[in-house]
């Protein structure tokens, strides 16, 4: 498989939830409490789509199981977090 698209899954991944945690908080209205497991619902979030990715299209992620597609996803989640926070800190 071209090695290019291994490294796009990874930011794909982190995209994807961070769209989905900024459509989330818009849905429960910006809630405190939501806004403290925001970190552990993108974990699951990543963890989600690193399976689904694994099993979808095994081509793209660079795991061959899916343990290593589910850390993956996990750190690709994660990721999403920390890049609002960037954003965050950056604009203070």
């Amino acid at each position: 498989m071209d090695i290019n698209l291994e490294f796009l899954s990874i930011p794909a991944i982190s995209l994807i939830v961070y769209i989905l945690i900024e459509v989330i908080k818009y849905t429960v209205n910006q809630n405190e409490k939501f806004k403290k497991i925001i970190p552990l619902v993108s974990t699951l979030l990543g963890g989600a789509l690193g399976i689904v990715a694994f099993y979808l299209a095994p081509d793209i992620l660079p795991s061959d199981n899916l343990i290593v597609a589910l850390v993956i996803g996990i750190a690709s989640g994660l990721t999403a977090t920390g890049t609002n926070q960037i954003f965050k800190q950056l604009k203070k």
